[in-house]
């Protein structure tokens, strides 16, 4: 991907996650069971990386590729699931604004946190005053945006 790229791509996805939780709280609301309503959600983007696989099937894992992945890789998807159910049964109850604002905000501080140790083999990026003072704002805003 083109380095020039890279940045409306990450302010596509984080719009596109606003309306992805918004649309996931309205596929609850419809199916009525928040499990089935998240398998559903799953599935669709199951068959839709299936196919994507298919169309493009390289490059493929080598067997130490394989060896080297540590055990919690896998459980990434899995960990996510918790977002979209959280999405799918709250967002209406608390709202789409509040409900991204909150989102946002833990993802940074957990971000930060991540970057700081260099957890799940990230580089290291301390946490210094200027990053702490930027999540500081951050959360100083969630709570303007969450009162009402």
């Amino acid at each position: 991907m083109n380095a020039a790229w890279i940045i409306p791509f990450i302010i596509l996805g984080g719009a596109l996650q606003t309306c992805g939780a918004a649309m996931n709280g309205q596929l609850n609301k419809s199916l009525v069971n928040p499990f089935l309503a998240s398998s559903v959600s799953f599935l669709v983007i199951t068959f839709f990386f299936l196919a994507l696989f298919f169309a493009m099937p390289h490059p493929l894992p080598t067997t130490q590729d394989i060896r080297e992945m540590p055990w919690w890789a896998v459980f990434g998807g899995l960990v996510g699931a918790v977002q979209v159910f959280a999405g799918l049964t709250l967002i209406h109850r608390v709202g789409s604004g509040t409900f991204i604002a909150i989102t946002v905000s833990s993802a940074l501080i957990a971000s930060l946190v991540i970057d700081h140790f260099g957890w799940f083999r990230m580089n290291v990026h301390a946490i210094n005053p200027t990053r702490l003072a930027g999540a500081l704002l951050l959360v100083g805003g969630v709570v303007l945006i969450t009162r009402k």
